[in-house]
């Protein structure tokens, strides 16, 4: 990459949960924006959309400023999928956000 950072959410068996809508000069300001996302996520706003293509579906969140702070980690053939991901990863914010304090530079 160059020189820019991004984060990404990873499952225990390895598939990406969702990653950062933008790119970061250095670690520290990727790192500072993964806080924000986990702190204040619950005044941050949501959805499922059509990929660029329009041949799936992604989610994406938004902070208070309209800026997309995390997308989904793929696309998904159907709706519905989508949003249980989008809600999954809405509730995991809620419930683990709080223990992600420490993140790996890979």
């Amino acid at each position: 990459m160059d020189g820019r950072y991004t984060w990404r959410l990873v499952a225990q068996n390895g598939r990406v949960i969702a990653r950062s809508g933008e790119c970061f000069a250095d670690h520290a300001s990727c790192r500072a924006a993964f806080e924000r996302l986990c702190a204040g996520q619950g005044g941050m706003v949501g959805g499922v959309q059509h990929t660029a293509e329009g041949n799936g579906w992604i989610w994406l969140l938004r902070d208070v400023r309209g800026r997309t702070v995390a997308v989904s980690g793929r696309a998904y053939e159907r709706h519905a999928t989508c949003r249980s991901a989008y809600d999954r990863f809405r509730v995991l914010l809620v419930q683990e956000g709080a223990d992600w304090v420490s993140t790996s530079l890979l």
